[in-house]
């Protein structure tokens, strides 16, 4: 009977040795943590474009999309001192065309919702325009060009007077990672501001452009705007620049011969092939 006590105690003594420490190292072992879950997806529409850097060539739109709820905003100056006015020492008494007047744009625009984009844009003779601008197509989604359609509604007078309406497509197409170029069909409704009965009161025009990647940011812009059939007054506007891109911010001096500014400014046509105006543009990115 001793005996069996004494296996019997040394069995279970065996059985503790070996439970023992594994529970303690049960006790003490940290509990697994989950794997975390993957970053979140950067969005696209986020990152600099390093060959769309704005949402404007001088005047003309481009297909650059707009994040979602985020903002931009743009500052025009159209200087109305013509170039040639006067001998080198009367521009130069002039500061090259900047102690003149000028006529300044004002604009804010918002990402809607994903590749929708909204915004006004006021200039200082009291035109307003309303605008939205959609994406259906973009290069980096594989497809051969970008593809933007555009409505706008205009107003002189904050509004109150001549109303307009736009609508147009946007296409662009980067070539070799040094250029993006840009056609533009736009038609105009009621551009004519003076139309009597029978008389042409709409605009068909098409924007041709372009921005030149000098330097990492260093660009040259270009553009021109005819317009090919009914309503179409004065020369087609024209203007080329030269831009610094800084962050979010986009400075850009440029040269035109109009100082339109909205696409029923732009389909109002422009002075002469003459008569050049400095101006600029500042751009700001909140994103």
């Amino acid at each position: 009977m001793v005996g069996t006590m004494t296996c019997f105690r040394s069995l279970l003594l065996a059985i503790a040795c070996v439970l023992l420490p594994w529970s303690a190292a049960a006790q003490t072992a940290p509990i697994p943590t989950p794997p975390p879950d993957p970053p979140e997806q950067t969005d696209p529409d986020v990152r600099v474009d390093a060959l769309q850097p704005d949402f404007n060539l001088a005047a003309l739109p481009t297909t650059l999309r707009m994040p979602v709820h985020k903002l931009a905003f743009r500052v025009t100056h159209r200087f109305t001192r013509a170039l040639g006015e006067g001998d080198f020492g009367d521009l130069a008494n002039d500061f090259f065309g900047f102690d003149s007047g000028a006529q300044i744009g004002l604009e804010l625009r918002y990402g809607l919702a994903r590749g929708t984009q909204i915004g006004v844009h006021r200039t200082s003779d009291r035109t307003t325009q309303i605008f939205g601008q959609h994406s259906f197509w973009t290069e980096r989604d594989g497809k051969p060009f970008g593809l933007d359609g555009l409505v706008t509604l205009e107003g002189a007078n904050n509004l109150h007077q001549h109303y307009q309406s736009a609508m147009g497509a946007l296409v662009s197409r980067k070539v070799g990672g040094h250029a993006a170029l840009y056609a533009e069909p736009i038609f105009v409704v009621n551009s004519n501001p003076f139309a009597d009965a029978g008389a042409d009161n709409n605009t068909l025009m098409v924007g041709f452009g372009g921005r030149f990647r000098l330097r990492p940011s260093t660009y040259v812009v270009a553009e021109i705007t005819p317009r090919v059939a009914w309503f179409d007054p004065g020369k087609s506007q024209v203007s080329f620049g030269l831009e610094g891109r800084a962050g979010g911010h986009l400075f850009q001096i440029n040269i035109s011969n109009g100082f339109g500014t909205t696409l029923g400014q732009i389909a109002n046509g422009a002075f002469t092939y003459d008569n050049w105006y400095i101006g600029f543009n500042i751009a700001r990115k909140f994103f």
